[in-house]
């Protein structure tokens, strides 16, 4: 009753109200009023959506004052020392390495631009997930790292809060916690009922209520300590959490809440009873017992397995059954029901059964700058952690939910103080490691490694979601993030149970994804699992090890590695035991997923480098060694397979598996320790190499064995050289890696970085030494700063291997270990041989250079007695035989590596060399090859016989000609050896023969290991056995030296004597000669009697001799020898007449230097020479003059263009605004001041007049280029027609009348045709002229009246139509009308002739602004003005100007007034506009002198234009001064061409409207503080006239074809009036010209002139203003430039990323920023849309007529749009190592690279993006 009295008041008296009632000592009167109000405010019955309640909270909250009053007051009781702001994803944040303590350390961006990290380690990044400020937490970064604002402790000297100011909230707050929390029970379906969209609505209607508690948490600390009391006290929740008794609707929602929590049970009740009934056998101790059960499978139960079950079995699971595991050894504390104490926690559970909604994420997240709250939310996080994982595998929305989970867990776990105590309290990595492989258990499948039938171990299935998503991330995040604290990894590592869990967790995913080779058809599904067993491996299990092995480095550590080791053994001994492996890995199948064994590797490693133990110590029996070795081998001899296409019928996969096994991410958690594996074994193994032999009657194809057998020798080269776990320290190891990535390629910095395998536990952020990386770097590197070539790509900073790095370090067996495609490893070689022949040292094809090794660790010696194995040697010696022989499947390369063996063997000797043979059964038999193990002994030890079993079928036994050279005995091999080595089988041990096999069988031998055999041969049938004897009578030596002359072939190539007079010094590199003589000439260094045996030998050497009898090999290899040198002479003489052949084209066609070609191509110049020019075809091919029916044209490309409307007055470019404060001004661009101009005479004159007197395309002009390449027009038809049926997708589109020219493929749109070249007039045409001006002066009148003939209709007048058509199309309608009356004759008369002003003007900007250069530039050489000309003039003849208006009788004489509308004055006009419309309005061809006749006109008056101009810059007292002395010179002789005298003269006339002057005093006086003199006079009219006399002169250059020449720029006035005929041919110099000697009047000057100035000053209408700034007009315009600007991106990027959209006033979520005018856009927005165009697009219209440059400033690229086309142009800032940073992915510092701005703007101002951009697409209007 009370409540509804109260609802209806007002609500802040009310709140006053009750306030005070409340603060009373007796306040239960106040409670029970608040009490009821709360209970019909917060009615949960009501809907969400009425916001009645969120206003009542937040007046009694407030207190009766407004609520930002109250928060404000809040505020300033903030005691938060941290920032703590929440950022969701796509937040741009930094995150410093140098301050960071933890490495997800992260900053907000005003706290790091407040902090000091100049120099720092830091990047900017887009957060995936979101994330928090760490500002002012010590625990996670040094404090020298925070900002200005959080360096303070601000919580010591802030006053205690008042109590009654947080009084309302302490009450009201519980309530409405509950009220949210009522709703979000109420409104949970079980996601099977419901539909995604259902808890959406529900969040949706919730949306104010989280807002709102969102912001209360924004008040401070004061208010967080508040809602940390009501969200963690245990009383509020038991009170209000069921409701009063009797309150039907609580009671209910309370039952929904308690089912909800039913259902999160991980393990259902039935299966609860069920796993205890299933047989459980015990394992042997405690943590074992997980270990035994995977044998045994609990019965399935009707959980939810089953139900997924059915939606994915796709091909991979098919009949493939799951696995359940029974659980009864599972901790159940973890698994079970949650209880729930506080609100907290039921605000969790419902954030995740609403899957992590932003706005409650961000909640929870915004109150852990609390302490009290960030333990306890950190607690309720563990015991909901299961719960979690649970919700997570059923969601469809995985992926955000992923990242919502680690926006949350990261800021818990990364701090090392939390994650211990949660780890004490609350069981951390208990409940990890359980909730782990629970995830996992749910996706397991039997293993068919091995034994398909009976193996009993099981592994992941990666083609289930839960891998193929990466799902299982968050979790695995979470336990490598705890794990990179080295209080909570000791834990783990001293906790036995915990350690077996994991290591069953590990072994699920030993063995998956198995691949079996296809031997019969190619698999007709090429699944692409191993994606995610790849990532599995690294994620799941890698990068934990990683993490475990950082705090495994000392001595003190060294029982954890034990322990680690152990377990790792036991494990592997029940995988073995499981997967029933005896000691024969089964055949054609593979996996190369071994984490197991990894773990094992990796942990003996660190072992035996860091912690001083001994390897022995840790290795376990023999028999299990043998076991451990078999896997790791079987994955070398398949890649090695694969290389050799022996799989290639399991498609492309298989490759890609091979690839990224020894890829730069992966290859030292995978490839690394596999090799180590085999190393630390053959230390212990390699005694058993004598006895190794395997015999399976499988026999490869030919094409395979060579590479097979390369592989194996390669692989054996590389197990005996590298060193990278065996003794090399951590900065030699990433020198070697540094070295052989830049031997392959240069590479950028990051790339190089990329490509370094790191220590990938990413937590830990460092590679091995990386404080060295840069310093590494530097030591074996060159930067190479990035090349711009004008036309090129844009190349990026790369770094170089130096010189010495190529001559001492290149390391090839190191690149071929981590070279992911085999071309690499060429082009290492290539960069290699290219070195030497730099530096002279070596000019034919290198070997590998053969590289000396770090010194072994003492514990790995073992290695060495590989090289001194008699198999071995054995394996080396029946190879060199077998090379000499020329047998067909030894390559170079194997002979290499066979060269590299030996020498290895010479570096590394057996220290004791009386070792004691090992006591062997067989051993007599090794002794006839081979006397003792060493090598230096068996290097010379004579072989006269060898037995050999080969099939009966081997022509051995048919004794016909030789094996070395019947072609049959390539298929079984010469067997030279079998004999003895394999007629002693020792069938029980054949472990490690593999290897030896892989090299001891090269040929295929009848001895191929199993897992590589591609043809079965039925075992019942064998080829027949013989036993051979062939005598060979040779030893390793006297083969090496038989070699050396066969490679040099030359007969002894070696004299006796050779020893003594060898230089060492240049062995070391060099091709096989060089090998063999370095390996020669170590042995006889360390062996008196080896060197005694090479000088008989070299002394008696004979050519090679097969055994038995003697052949015609050699005359064979001699006619050989001879064929390869004729066709060597063959492909060089084609290749020379290919060459000239080129070199003729590209003369004709790209115009190289070539004089002849010059004619056809300058056409201006050309009509002059010839009576009629020719024009190639480049179609057709036929050479001919262009004619009226048949007309030829020039490729051209017409693009509108604003360039010119861009140019400003100052030099400098103007800056890009990067403050609010700084803004761009459009008004001083010259495409502005003629609008102004132009508008203004419109106001006042006649229109047809106004459009005489100016010109127009400085914005949106037509500018015409081509690539001087002529066609005829039929032919260009037919050409269009053929690339419109075209279906080929091209970069531009045909309907538009694009194409590329044929021949240069140069794009273009239009064809300009050629006028027919009449010649004939040539002479007189030209002549200089004896007439009086005068007399020109009439005749260019009476040419003007002469009416324009209309052509006559041929084809050449229509395609002249044509072009006009095209011309007006290209550029928009607006810029074409600026008539009053559209479509008017007058407005296309004024758009023609702008068209020829802006080529001219445009020409002019691209010689720089002058023609001081002189010569014809490039533009000129392939200039079309001149056909231009011809077609506008033949167009604009068909209008004549009404002789009354004609400004040539104004120019000329002297005449009267008519007063009708008026005209424009003469002084008003633009010359040059002028010059241009006289030209093409006359009969064409156009007499020279009369052209010269119409340059003098206007000469006069553009001069008297100048002078008056500058009349208006004198102040008062200097007129009247100038006047006095020009009164003077007026009465003198030549007065008209004196300066002063004019000036006078114009200074009197003007003064008769009194206005003019008097506009400006005050401004003037300003202005002139410097005094005028005559030379200042002088230079400023030069200065003023100079640009009309640029113009004439390049217009006398196209038409006449008139030679420019250069000069000094002081000369330029001069010599240009010179070269116009306006000066006599003898220039004076350059001080003495006067610009007034130019002058030539025709009647007498001052009347012309006063006639002039009359028309000004009868203007009545005019405004003094106005008619000023008509008069005074500037024509001076200095070059167009883009915007500058600043040096560092951060600056554009911080301002704009965040800036506001003028347009929609959104911020864009792409915005850009037009470089040409600095307008701020939104890419792609769809807010700033008009009629379906895009803004950049829309912008690109009306600021480039259709071109637009734009910056993103997201992506830091540059883009151009160009009409319907865009391309992405690169970036212009580039970081600190010369790289782009597309999308800001590395986030590094960027500066502006000065270049390719440079070129940019190049680009812009000459109108080649398009010729030099390739990647074109269409943009439909969507930027």
């Amino acid at each position: 009753m009370m409540a509804a009295s109260l609802l209806r008041r007002d609500k802040k008296a009310t709140a006053a109200h009750l306030k005070a009632d409340l603060t009373r000592t007796d306040n239960s009167s106040g409670l029970r009023q608040l009490q009821e109000l709360l209970d019909a405010v917060l009615d949960p019955e009501k809907p969400a959506g009425d916001t009645e309640a969120l206003d009542w909270c937040k007046c009694l909250i407030a207190g009766g004052e407004g609520f930002e009053e109250f928060c404000k007051t809040v505020r300033s009781y903030d005691n938060a020392t941290l920032c703590g702001l929440v950022w969701t994803a796509n937040f741009v944040a930094y995150r410093c390495r140098t301050c960071g303590i933890s490495p997800c350390m992260s900053l907000c961006a005003e706290c790091f631009n407040n902090g000091d990290h100049t120099g720092h380690d830091f990047n900017m990044f887009r957060s995936q997930a979101g994330g928090a400020c760490d500002c002012g937490d010590s625990n996670v970064m040094r404090e020298s790292g925070f900002c200005r604002r959080h360096r303070l402790r601000t919580g010591e000297n802030v006053p205690s809060i008042p109590r009654d100011l947080l009084l309302m909230s302490e009450m009201v707050l519980p309530r409405f916690i509950l009220y949210i929390i009522q709703y979000l029970r109420d409104g949970y379906v079980e996601p099977d009922t419901s539909t995604e969209r259902d808890l959406q609505k529900v969040l949706q209607q919730l949306e104010p209520q989280i807002s709102f508690l969102e912001e209360l948490t924004k008040m401070g600390g004061a208010m967080r300590t508040v809602l940390t009391k009501i969200l963690t006290n245990q009383q509020t929740f038991t009170e209000l959490s069921m409701g009063q008794e009797g309150n039907l609707y609580a009671k209910k929602n309370y039952d929904k809440y308690l089912s909800a929590l039913k259902n999160s049970f991980l393990v259902s009740v039935e299966e609860k009873a069920q796993s205890a009934t299933a047989d459980v056998p015990v394992g042997a101790e405690g943590g074992a017992g997980a270990m035994a059960l995977l044998g045994t499978t609990g019965p399935g139960s009707p959980d939810e397995s089953n139900k997924e079950e059915d939606q994915d079995g796709g091909q991979s699971v098919g009949q493939r059954k799951r696995v359940k595991l029974s659980s009864s050894t599972r901790d159940p504390r973890i698994i079970e029901s949650l209880k729930h104490k506080y609100f907290l926690e039921e605000l969790l559970f419902w954030t995740i059964k609403y899957e992590f909604p932003q706005k409650m994420v961000t909640f929870l997240l915004n109150m852990l700058p609390d302490q009290d709250y960030k333990i306890t939310f950190t607690k309720t996080f563990v015991q909901h952690y299961a719960f979690i994982m649970k919700t997570l595998m059923k969601s469809h929305e995985s992926d955000t939910m992923s990242n919502r989970i680690v926006h949350i867990s990261v800021q818990l776990f990364s701090n090392e103080e939390l994650a211990r105590h949660v780890t004490e309290e609350c069981g951390l990595l208990e409940v990890m490691v359980t909730v782990l492989l629970y995830m996992m258990e749910s996706c397991l499948i039997k293993s068919e490694l091995q034994d398909e039938e009976n193996s009993r171990h099981v592994v992941v299935n990666c083609s289930e979601a839960l891998l193929k998503n990466n799902t299982y991330w968050p979790l695995v995040s979470d336990f490598i993030n705890i794990l990179s604290h080295q209080s909570v990894a000791k834990r783990f590592l001293e906790d036995k149970s915990l350690l077996m869990l994991w290591m069953s967790f590990v072994s699920f995913f030993q063995g998956m994804n198995l691949n079996k080779r296809e031997l019969n058809e190619h698999v007709e599904f090429e699944s692409q699992t191993y994606y995610a067993a790849f990532a599995a491996e690294l994620e799941a299990c890698a990068q934990p090890m990683w993490g475990l092995l950082t705090h495994c480095k000392v001595k003190e550590t060294q029982e954890y590695t034990k322990t680690v080791v152990r377990y790792c053994l036991k494990t592997l001994q029940m995988w073995f035991d499981t997967i029933c492996f005896i000691d024969e890995p089964a055949p054609n199948q593979v996996t190369f997923h071994l984490p197991l064994h990894r773990y094992y590797a990796m942990f003996l490693s660190k072992a035996v480098k860091c912690q001083g133990l001994d390897l022995d110590s840790l290795l376990p029996d023999q028999e299990m060694l043998m076991k451990i070795m078999v896997h790791p081998l079987q994955i070398q001899a398949c890649l090695s397979e694969i290389h050799s296409n022996m799989w290639v019928r399991n498609g492309l996969q298989i490759k890609g598996q091979a690839m990224t096994y020894v890829q730069s991410h992966f290859c030292n958690s995978m490839i690394d320790p596999d090799i180590y594996l085999l190393y630390a074994r053959i230390t212990e193994v390699v005694d058993l190499l004598t006895m190794a032999s395997q015999h399976q009657n499988a026999v490869l194809d030919s094409e395979q064995e060579r590479p097979m057998l390369e592989g194996a020798l390669t692989f054996l080269v590389i197990l005996t050289s590298l060193r990278i776990h065996l003794g090399m320290t951590d900065d030699e190891i990433l020198r070697a890696e540094m070295v052989s990535q830049l031997c392959m390629n240069d590479r950028t910095h990051s790339a190089l970085l990329d490509l370094i395998p790191e220590n990938p536990n990413p937590k830990s952020g460092i590679v091995p030494g990386s404080c060295s990386f840069e310093d590494m770097l530097s030591a074996v590197a060159d930067f190479k700063a990035p090349v711009f070539e004008p036309g090129g790509s844009m190349q990026q900073g790369m770094y170089t291997p130096k010189a010495e790095v190529w001559e001492k370090e290149f390391d090839p067996i190191m690149v071929v270990l981590r070279t992911v495609y085999r071309r690499d490893v060429q082009s290492a070689m290539d960069r290699y041989s290219a070195f030497l022949k730099q530096f002279g040292i070596h000019t034919g094809n290198p070997w590998p250079p053969y590289k000396e090794r770090t010194q072994l660790h003492p514990c790995y010696k073992g290695l060495i007695r590989l090289l001194h194995c008699k198999t071995l040697h054995i394996v080396i010696f029946t190879l060199l035989y077998k090379i000499w022989m020329d047998h067909q499947n030894m390559s170079e390369h194997v002979l290499c590596m066979v060269l590299y063996l030996i020498e290895l063997g010479l570096d590394n000797q057996v220290q004791d060399s009386k070792e004691d043979e090992e006591p062997c059964i067989e051993e007599h038999c090794h002794d006839s090859w081979f006397p003792g193990t060493n090598l230096l002994s068996n290097l010379h030890h004579v072989i006269n016989f060898v037995r050999v079993r080969v099939p009966e079928t081997a022509p051995e036994v048919k004794r016909e000609a030789p094996p070395s050279t019947s072609t049959e005995a390539s298929a079984y091999g010469q067997n030279l050896r079998e004999a003895q080595v394999f007629s002693l089988v020792a069938e029980r041990r054949r472990k490690f023969q593999e290897i030896i096999n892989r090299s001891s069988s090269e040929a295929a031998q009848v001895v191929r290991p199993k897992s590589s055999s591609t043809r079965w041969v039925p075992p019942g049938t064998p080829p027949q056995l013989v036993t051979e004897i062939l005598e060979i009578r040779e030893s390793m030596l006297s083969l090496l030296i038989k070699l050396h002359q066969k490679l040099s072939s030359k007969q002894n190539s070696l004299s006796a004597s050779w020893l003594e007079d060898m230089d060492t010094s240049r062995h070391a590199h060099g091709d096989g000669i060089t090998a063999i003589e370095r390996i020669l000439t170590k042995a006889a260094a360390r062996s008196c009697q080896i060197k005694r045996s090479i000088q008989d030998i070299c002394g008696k050497v004979c050519p090679p001799v097969p055994p038995k009898k003697n052949s015609p090999t050699d005359k064979k290899a001699m006619d050989k020898e001879e064929r390869r040198q004729r066709a060597r002479e063959r492909q060089q003489k084609l290749l020379a007449e290919f060459a000239s052949r080129q070199k003729s084209f590209m003369e004709t066609a790209m115009d190289v230097e070539s004089p002849e070609t010059d004619a056809a191509m300058d056409l201006g110049a050309s009509e002059v020479m010839e009576s009629e020019v020719l024009y190639d075809c480049v179609i057709c091919g036929q050479s001919g003059p262009s004619t009226e029916d048949r007309p030829t044209g020039l490729v051209v490309l017409l693009q509108a263009s604003s360039v010119l409307g861009h140019r400003c007055k100052g030099k400098d470019p103007k800056n890009l605004p990067t403050s609010d404060e700084e803004h761009i001004y459009s008004a001083d661009t010259c495409g502005v001041a003629h609008d102004v101009r132009l508008t203004l005479m419109q106001r006042f004159f006649k229109d047809s007049s106004c459009l005489q007197s100016v010109s127009i395309g400085w914005d949106g002009g037509v500018y015409v280029q081509t690539c001087g390449h002529t066609l005829h027009i039929d032919c260009h038809k037919s050409y269009m027609e053929s690339l419109r049926n075209d279906q080929v997708l091209q970069g531009f589109s045909v309907d538009k009348g694009e194409f590329t020219c044929p021949l240069c493929r140069q794009f273009a749109n239009s064809v300009l045709p050629c006028r027919p070249g009449r010649g004939t007039e040539a002479g007189a045409w030209h002549s200089p002229t004896n007439k009086k001006t005068c007399v020109l002066v009439k005749e260019v009148e009476d040419l003007q009246e002469k009416l324009g003939l209309f052509p006559t209709e041929s084809n050449l007048s229509k395609e002249m139509e044509l072009v006009i058509k095209d011309i007006k199309n290209t550029t928009q309608k607006k810029y074409m009308d600026y008539g009053k009356n559209p479509g008017s004759p007058d407005n296309d008369f004024l758009f023609m002739y702008s068209v020829a002003r802006t080529n001219l003007e445009l020409e002019l900007v691209h010689r720089g602004g002058n023609l001081c250069s002189g010569g014809a530039s490039a533009a000129a050489k392939r200039s079309c003005l001149n056909q231009l000309f011809h077609v506008l003039a033949m167009h604009m003849r068909l209008y004549s100007i009404d002789s009354a208006y004609n400004p040539w009788t104004k120019l000329t004489q002297v005449t009267q007034n008519k007063d009708a509308e008026p005209e424009v004055p003469m002084l008003y006009r633009d010359v040059p506009s002028l010059l241009i419309i006289f030209v093409l309005t006359m009969p064409q061809p156009l007499r020279k002198e009369h052209f010269t006749c119409v340059v003098k006109m206007l000469f006069n008056l553009q001069f008297i234009q100048a002078v008056a101009a500058l009349s208006t810059r004198l102040s008062s007292e200097e007129r009247q001064a100038w006047s006095a002395s020009g009164a003077l010179k007026k009465s003198a002789a030549n007065s008209e061409k004196s300066f002063e005298a004019l000036l006078y003269h114009v200074i009197s006339e003007l003064s008769k409207d009194t206005c003019v002057y008097k506009v400006n005093e005050e401004e003037t006086t300003m202005l002139s503080s410097s005094v005028w003199s005559p030379q200042s006079i002088e230079f400023s009219l030069q200065q003023f006239c100079l640009p009309f006399l640029r113009l004439s002169c390049l217009l006398q250059h196209h038409l006449y074809g008139d030679g420019l020449t250069g000069c000094l720029e002081e000369e330029e006035f001069s010599s240009l009036a010179v070269c116009l005929g306006l000066l006599p041919s003898a220039p004076q110099p350059a001080s003495a010209v006067h610009s007034a000697s130019c002058l030539e009047w025709p009647v007498d000057a001052f009347d012309l002139v006063s006639q002039w100035c009359a028309e000004v000053t009868g203007l009545s209408l005019i405004h003094a203003e106005q008619s000023l700034t008509l008069l005074v007009k500037d024509p001076q315009w200095a070059a167009p430039h883009l915007l500058q600007l600043p040096d560092n991106y951060n600056i554009i990027f911080q301002y704009y990323h965040r800036k506001a959209c003028t347009g929609c006033k959104k911020v864009p979520k792409d915005p850009a920023l037009c470089l040409v005018c600095g307008a701020f856009v939104c890419l792609k927005g769809v807010c700033c849309k008009q009629q379906g165009v895009c803004e950049c697009v829309l912008h690109s219209q009306h600021c480039g007529a259709a071109t637009g440059i734009f910056l993103l400033i997201n992506a830091s690229v540059i883009i151009i749009i160009r009409g319907h086309r865009f391309c992405l142009w690169g970036s212009v800032y580039l970081d600190a190592h010369g790289e782009e940073d597309r999308d800001l992915r590395r986030g590094k510092p960027l500066f502006l690279c000065e270049e390719r701005y440079r070129v940019l703007e190049q680009q812009w101002v000459s109108h080649t993006f398009d010729h030099i951009n390739k990647r074109w697409g269409p943009h439909y209007n969507g930027l």
